[in-house]
């Protein structure tokens, strides 16, 4: 895999280059440890739907309460809101590899805590812990992996990020599989979580710290020497130079960026907006619903097996990470407006899709049309249930390619060295906030509308959220980090040419 350069984007003082996902392994290292941090996010969201079926096994007082059932679920992503809120500013005051290794640290006490949990409340409490582990990684792994990529593959690697996530999900799925005939079966699910988390940290103190943090805090040569083993020396030669400029501002705010400073300035206040609108819509089109309660929604369709759920879960889950390679194959080359554009389109299709299988199941309508669905005399639920989970594996097989991996990946790049950690944490959180939200309503929801009426209601959402990226989101393929700071200047001061002449740039070198 990969991608041409030429001379307007991040290497404009350069020849044409080509530039390969797997042709720096220091790079791919850094990338794939900081990654587990992703593993650790799409774990969580992944094993608690599982293990909540037996967990209403063990407890009964679960069994009898859906929002204690939702609470459980939610209870890390209130955990997760607080770390990505505090991490960005973690980030930006001591580093992102030194906010890698406490998220490990207090996500590993959390799934241990879990793991042991004598009642719902302790597990409550643990869910909580966890939470804010995974809150700080949301925030650091795609700025670190971000910050130590060629602008050329930038898209693809924090991409990566994303495949851990929905890889680790997929491993989730074949934990609870694994463990479903094991005594103690939502305690192994939920304990061995720790086990990446301790991998990670460990790794994590053999690593460097991101160069243009280093850089930022004026520790030069420790920036450039890491700089050195990604670039070579040509390129290492360029890259000083831009950061040399892009530093001259950064330290200026140094030791003053708060988060009432990103609405002061206009540029940074439009790429906040554009960038939390993205994480938004990323959980209000419903991905974490699909993921968080799909057993649930298997066993709604008809299917009431707790293992049939499970093993068709993993088959959604498979789909999902299967979608993200795709994805990062295509994020830098169709550009991440395209990309979310095009699975946006594909996502209202499915979510229609899902309304309607759900709304045949449940109306008398289902049986004039019965001979549709099976040769045999009646209509039964399992075969219209097999017509909703065709449209959960086609609503991922859009989604993840693209607004799974770009808001991730437009977050990391659009805001100036100053500002990443800050911006970055406060756009994490309107995405756990908006995630915390679809997953303590969504049950509710389904109560009250039905099934087809809330998958409608996201159908709604997503026709909204393509609306949004036609008009707010710019394209940042291949432009260095300094050139989108002058995109959403020019943006922002009425210059709105600037974004086509920078990919004219690079599209004629």
């Amino acid at each position: 895999m990969t991608i041409e350069s030429a001379p307007g984007s991040s290497e404009s003082l350069g020849p044409k280059r080509s530039v390969s996902y797997f042709s720096n392994r220091y790079v791919l290292g850094l990338t794939i440890t900081a990654g587990i941090g992703g593993l650790l996010f799409g774990y969580d969201t992944g094993v608690i739907s599982g293990a909540l079926l037996y967990i209403k096994d063990d407890f009964e007082v679960v069994s009898q309460n859906s929002f204690l059932q939702e609470t459980i679920v939610s209870m890390a992503l209130v955990g997760a809101m607080i770390g990505a809120a505090g991490g960005g500013l973690i980030n930006d005051a001591y580093g992102r590899k030194r906010a890698t290794v406490l998220a490990d640290v207090v996500f590993t006490v959390g799934s241990l805590v879990m793991s042991a949990a004598p009642d719902p409340y302790v597990l409550i409490f643990g869910r909580f812990l966890v939470g804010l582990g995974i809150g700080v990684a949301s925030v650091t792994a795609p700025v670190y992996i971000a910050e130590v990529s060629p602008s050329e593959i930038r898209g693809g690697l924090v991409g990566t990020n994303v495949l851990m996530i929905t890889g680790g999900q997929f491993l989730s799925y074949l934990v609870n599989l694994a463990f479903t005939e094991v005594r103690g079966t939502w305690r192994w699910m939920l304990g061995v979580a720790a086990l990446p988390a301790i991998l990670q940290f460990l790794l994590m103190l053999l690593l460097p710290e991101s160069p243009r943090w280093l850089y930022m805090k004026n520790e030069k040569a420790k920036a450039i020497a890491v700089l050195a083993k990604i670039y070579d020396p040509v390129r290492l030669e360029e890259e000083k130079d831009l950061l040399s400029v892009a530093s001259v501002e950064d330290l200026e705010f140094e030791n003053s960026v708060s988060y009432s400073d990103v609405f002061k300035s206009k540029e940074i206040r439009l790429a906040f907006f554009t960038g939390a609108g993205l994480q938004l819509f990323q959980q209000f089109t419903g991905i974490n619903t699909v993921m968080y309660y799909s057993p649930t929604i298997v066993q709604m369709a008809g299917f009431s097996s707790n293992q049939l759920a499970l093993l068709l879960s993993l088959i959604v889950a498979a789909m999902n990470a299967a979608g993200t390679i795709v994805g990062i194959y295509l994020i830098d080359r169709c550009g991440r407006r395209r990309l979310a554009l095009t699975s946006l389109l594909g996502v209202i299709v499915s979510l229609f899709i899902l309304s309607g299988a759900f709304l045949l199941q449940s109306s008398g309508a289902s049986s004039g049309i019965c001979s549709s669905f099976t040769t045999q005399g009646s209509c039964g639920g399992t075969n219209l249930g097999w017509f909703a989970v065709l449209g959960l594996v086609l609503y991922i097989a859009f989604f993840s390619p693209g607004m799974g991996p770009v808001p991730w990946a437009v977050n990391s790049e659009i805001y100036p060295e100053a500002y990443r950690g800050v911006c970055g944490g406060m756009s994490a959180t309107v995405n756990w906030l908006s995630n915390l939200i679809v997953a303590q309503t969504f049950l509710s929801v389904v109560a009250l509308v039905g099934t087809a009426g809330t998958f409608l209601i996201l159908a709604g959402i997503a026709i909204v959220a393509f609306a949004f990226v036609i008009f707010f989101v710019p394209e940042t393929k291949g432009l260095s980090f300094e050139q989108v700071e002058r995109l959403w200047k020019d943006m922002a001061w009425g210059t709105g040419d600037s974004q086509q002449s920078l990919l004219s740039d690079e599209a004629n070198p």
